[in-house]
């Protein structure tokens, strides 16, 4: 039972003794007592004078009087209008600063065997190109949601589907059979997803010259679409891919071959992973089967030219493409079949769809069809819909080839963080191989952070040079700081000071800063529940923010190993070790490394 709880009840007494009835304790609302004020935990009695029949005044002091006579951690009180302010004896405070540090994995639940099972899709790339600043977050608001549900004590099974099939992936199949002349990623010395990636650049650049010639003969844009001579090779394409042509087949084989071993790559350098990879080649079919199934059941209708759709019309949507003229899929044809598939495959409690706000009817979408399909799954889906991001000069296009390539990002977070760091002298102490890995987790925190701060369902802007400060809302801030904590802890161990477990005199003065400190601490299981419970890594991100910048005007204040009243010198110890604990579970929590040097 917490501070607030035990009071909570000592409250509840005190209202039946004077006024009578029966007030449960979990009705009764404790706040932080305001900085004007003396006091740490503060009653708004208002909802009681109902039952005191007395003015707001008259109540808090009785219930104050009674809480100093009956409650012995209430050490002192004094009365604001309607607001009773209460001290708390220091004995509180350090033995909520016991129970912390007594308690394995603290502020998360374990996962048990029976656990609900919650299943989380991100990533979702396309084999025509390689990840890029848009998949990062995605990729990386995907990996902590998994990391905070299980914290919250479900099973989680980290999903990805690879788009490894479609019009998009023929345009850069066609491209490199026209212009490649047999390049490869071993002859060319490029990343396979990287190479890939610029056929599908290079096919846009020739469409748009054709779409220009064709404008040019007297042709509409509409027109000239139509009768594209490129675009109608992709689609053939596209369509002997369908029947299983083995030269596209294996040419298909080939360039998404390279195009994995390039993902996975980038994966393992951003730090993220999967449990099972589905992909649309083996789902697409599933999903058809089950249109056509729809089509036979009425459920769905074809038009005359073969097409067939869904009418929503009457669940406030509108008609939905489901099978094209020529027999071939679309994306929401893809996605029920990989829907079926998951279910069947695990016994999913929910489903988790990580994926830009850009797809927010796409989902609404999905989640009715699969409902009128008779999946009794479809609407308990859960579509985690996320802002964009933008770089300072705006909008990415991959045809154009304006993206942010996650690979380069990285690769220039890291030399950022070589620059901020050398500039600022924190390269001095530390050997080549040190230096090299620490900057790898402070570029890749930086990173991570910088974006996972920010509420997922706002847009935002990346700007890497604002990402890394060492005294800003940044994870390399957090990092120091930790690093800091680990550098004074060691010196404790120099100087054969013993890890204090907690049991220390009642008589021991504690400043203002240090219970602010230990709240905070206290806070923390609260903060994870809630992020689970919200889908928002920010909350976590934010809070380890505070509770560092707590920690360092604490530092800053208070003498810590040269402390000469040895109790409090090991409480502090015991309490900077457990804000240490806190930051580098709260990083964990968000796929952030907590260096202990830095």
């Amino acid at each position: 039972m917490n501070i607030e709880q035990q009071i909570a009840g000592a409250i509840a007494a005190g209202l039946r003794k004077f006024y009578g009835g029966d007030t449960p304790a979990e009705q009764i609302a404790l706040q932080k007592t305001k900085k004007e004020f003396k006091g740490h935990l503060t009653l708004v009695v208002f909802p009681f004078l109902r039952i005191s029949k007395k003015t707001p005044e008259q109540t808090a002091q009785e219930i104050g009087q009674y809480l100093a006579e009956h409650c012995p951690e209430v050490t002192e009180f004094n009365v604001i209008k309607g607001f009773l302010n209460l001290t708390l004896d220091a004995s509180c405070w350090m033995g909520l600063l016991r129970e912390i540090n007594q308690t394995p994995h603290y502020g998360t639940t374990p996962v048990a065997e029976n656990a609900p099972l919650v299943m989380i899709e991100y990533s979702s790339p396309n084999t025509n190109k390689p990840l890029h600043l848009g998949h990062v977050r995605n990729n990386l608001l995907g990996y902590s949601l998994a990391e905070i549900l299980r914290a919250n004590g479900y099973r989680v099974v980290k999903t990805n589907i690879v788009n490894d099939r479609g019009i998009h992936i023929c345009k850069s199949m066609l491209a490199w059979k026209k212009w490649g002349n047999g390049e490869t990623p071993q002859s060319s010395g490029k990343k396979g997803d990287h190479l890939v990636g610029e056929y599908y650049v290079l096919f846009d650049k020739y469409y748009k010259q054709e779409q220009e010639r064709l404008q040019g003969t007297g042709l509409t844009k509409e027109e000239a679409e139509t009768q594209s001579p490129l675009m109608a090779e992709a689609r053939e394409m596209l369509r002997q891919w369908e029947a299983g042509n083995n030269d596209v087949v294996s040419l298909w084989k080939t360039m998404n071959a390279w195009v994995y071993t390039g993902f996975e790559e980038t994966y393992k350098n951003l730090g993220v992973d999967f449990d099972k990879i589905y992909y649309e080649s083996e789902t697409y079919l599933e999903g058809k089967n089950e249109v056509l199934r729809g089509l036979a059941e009425g459920i769905f209708y074809r038009k005359p030219d073969s097409s067939v759709w869904a009418d929503l019309s009457a669940d406030g949507l509108d008609e939905k493409l489901l099978l094209r003229a020529d027999g071939t899929s679309v994306y929401m044809t893809q996605d029920i079949g990989t829907a079926k598939l998951r279910f069947k495959d695990y016994p999913i409690d929910k489903m988790i769809y990580v994926v830009g706000n850009e797809q927010n009817y796409h989902f609404r979408v999905l989640a009715v069809l699969l409902d009128k399909l008779g999946f009794a799954f479809g609407k308990g889906l859960v579509h985690f819909s996320y802002g964009m991001v933008e770089l300072p000069e705006g909008k990415m296009k991959s045809r154009e080839g304006t993206v942010v390539d996650a690979d380069d990002l990285m690769v220039g977070m890291w030399q950022t963080a070589y620059e901020i760091s050398k500039e600022l002298g924190k390269l001095n102490e530390i050997t080549p191989p040190e230096a090299e890995n620490i900057l790898r987790i402070i570029g890749l925190g930086a990173l991570k952070y910088f974006i996972l701060k920010v509420d997922p369902r706002k847009n935002m802007t990346f700007n890497p040079r604002e990402s890394i400060d060492f005294n800003g809302n940044t994870a390399s801030f957090i990092q120091y700081t930790h690093a800091r904590i680990c550098s004074l802890l060691r010196k404790a161990a120099d100087l054969k000071i013993e890890s204090p477990h907690g049991e220390f005199p009642s008589s021991l003065p504690l400043s203002e800063k240090e219970i602010d400190l230990i709240r905070q601490l206290a806070a923390y299981p609260a903060v994870v529940q809630e992020a689970g419970a919200s889908y928002s890594p920010a909350l976590i991100a934010n809070y380890v923010y505070d509770l560092v910048k707590e920690y360092n005007q604490f530092y800053h204040d208070f003498s810590i190993l040269r402390q000469e009243d040895l109790a409090l010198r090991n409480f502090r110890l015991l309490l900077s070790s457990n804000v240490a604990g806190v930051v580098k579970s709260g990083l964990s929590l968000l796929g952030i490394e907590a260096p202990e040097r830095m």
